[in-house]
């Protein structure tokens, strides 16, 4: 018979792999609680709608990527392909548009996308997610990044990634400057590829972010922004600089940055390495005012980021920063006779806190090579004398020292 594999684009999570991946999400939790924001939890699928208003019709996400199906009462569903729509829809259908505004939400959780499994990239992927919904100031904008940065520099991972930002400006910036773009782009039209002809029809901005070496020529010529802003989208890029400088935060401007829905605003950003190869966004977000009303509640200003954490897990594996395993110590109880008190020891020693197993069977020379191979850091040897003295043999395995230890002892010991 053969053996059952992963499916396609997922992988099982198991030792050194589970420990990245879980210091990831409890290092983002500990950091992101510092900065003020709450966990939230949102199901795991929702109505179809949600992702097809949230992320668009036309995109690649919607149109190639989602897992949709159609359930036993006939309603489409869709299993997330990212956090921020699903919590867009929490905030409007919990009621929660007009109350203590602004919120700061942390998440953290799998999503799924169908596309080409590639290395830090996977069908079922897991991300971390912080996001303020109700604040419209930039100093919003660079305390999310901030946040992000502050995660980075916690994981160990921050060397070697740069901050890159730039601005959409607002609606009457982002007019102007479409109509520079179509003007620009419509005179190199023959020379664009297919796909970026599409979009100098319906959103020439995304050309701008092409992978295409043809294109990419192209753009380098293309104009900026700044021409067009208007002098509000300037300032509000100004002050998200000067909020940046004095949370000590580097960065470096790229014009380039682009979104691809209309609701997108003001700021942009991203954490890129050169050591993932050529997908090197580690992080990235930016602002979006219009979400919170595709989800059918009320103009609702929002901010904030994503980030992949098979990749952030990867950059740790490659920084020699993997997580060690807790070393435990056996409890080794020799004869029938000791296993109770070697019962009760052990609990002892877990209610103190101490990471502590005991083997299932063995003579006490196959227990010894257990406490071994599971790494731990001390063995604690009970027979029928120990027991009539009230003591344990305390081995250490790593100094190769033992010593008896009065029972009451022995958790404060190792603790």
């Amino acid at each position: 018979m053969t053996a059952f594999q992963p499916v396609r684009g997922t992988r099982d999570l198991i030792g050194d792999d589970f420990r990245r991946m879980h210091h990831v999400a409890e290092t983002a939790r500990r950091v992101s609680a510092l900065y003020g924001f709450e966990e939230w939890s949102t199901p795991i699928f929702e109505d179809t709608r949600v992702f097809s208003r949230g992320l668009g019709d036309t995109s690649d996400v919607v149109s190639k990527e989602m897992y949709t199906f159609e359930d036993r009462g006939g309603d489409s569903v869709t299993l997330r392909p990212e956090a921020t729509a699903g919590l867009c829809r929490a905030l409007v259908s919990n009621g929660l548009t007009q109350t203590n505004l602004p919120r700061k939400i942390f998440y953290t959780g799998p999503m799924f996308r169908y596309e080409r499994p590639q290395k830090g990239r996977y069908r079922q992927f897991h991300q971390i997610d912080i996001e303020v919904m109700g604040a419209a100031e930039p100093l919003a904008d660079a305390e999310v990044i901030a946040c992000g940065w502050h995660v980075l520099q916690e994981l160990g991972i921050s060397d070697g990634t740069v901050l890159e930002v730039n601005t959409l400006g607002d609606a009457a910036s982002r007019e102007a400057y479409r109509a520079a773009l179509v003007a620009y782009f419509t005179s190199h039209r023959d020379a664009l590829s297919q796909d970026s002809r599409l979009r100098l029809e319906k959103n020439p901005q995304r050309i701008l972010d092409s992978k295409d070496d043809g294109d990419r020529a192209i753009v380098a010529g293309a104009p900026t922004i700044d021409p067009y802003l208007t002098p509000d989208a300037a300032a509000f890029y100004g002050s998200v600089e000067k909020h940046l400088a004095r949370f000590g935060v580097p960065f470096r401007r790229n014009p380039r940055i682009v979104r691809g829905l209309d609701y997108y605003s003001h700021t942009a950003f991203e954490f890129v390495t050169d050591r993932l190869g050529a997908q090197g966004t580690v992080m990235g977000g930016g602002r979006y005012n219009g979400l919170v009303e595709e989800m059918g509640g009320p103009a609702t200003p929002c901010v904030g980021w994503a980030a992949g954490m098979e990749r952030l897990s990867l950059l740790l594996e490659d920084g020699g920063r993997t997580p060690a395993a807790p070393r435990p110590v056996a409890v080794i109880p020799v004869g029938d006779g000791a296993e109770g008190a070697a019962l009760d020891l052990l609990q002892a020693l877990r209610q103190a806190g101490v990471v502590a197993e005991v083997a299932y069977r063995g003579n006490l020379k196959r227990r010894m090579e257990r406490a071994n191979r599971i790494g731990a850091r001390a063995a604690l040897i009970l027979g029928d004398d120990e027991i009539a003295a009230g003591v344990a043999q305390l081995r250490d395995l790593d100094a190769g020292t033992q010593e008896s230890v009065p029972l009451a002892e022995v958790p404060g010991r190792l603790a």
